[in-house]
């Protein structure tokens, strides 16, 4: 059974960083992309990055472009999300993805 667990979200003023981790169980880690998706309070589910199973390549939705950087280290089965100059639109819950398997998100709230 896959088990995702994310963890690093937090409260940050508008223009700081955080760093989100993802750790993946029950699966070969290396084997699979995997996707980090957000919800906004009252809003749909939202794309939010794509890294294929070697890292090598990324994509990036157009309103993170630029800010948020996608990585993963296969060795110890973790996806990352770095996130720079955040602004109030960050604020979301933040869930990464394999397959159809969701994790139970962590929280990033930008707020001064």
């Amino acid at each position: 059974e896959v088990h995702l667990v994310e963890s690093g979200g937090g409260l940050v003023e508008p223009g700081g960083s955080l760093t989100l981790s993802c750790v993946a169980s029950g699966v070969t880690f290396s084997s699979y992309g995997m996707t980090w998706v957000r919800q906004a309070p009252g809003k749909e589910l939202e794309w939010v990055a794509t890294i294929d199973n070697t890292g090598r390549n990324k994509v990036y939705a157009d309103t993170v472009k630029g800010r948020f950087t996608i990585y993963r280290d296969n060795a110890k089965n973790t996806m990352y999300l770095e996130l720079n100059n955040l602004s109030t639109e960050d604020t979301a819950m933040y869930y990464c993805q394999l397959s159809n398997n969701r994790g139970q998100g962590t929280q990033v709230t930008v707020s001064s």
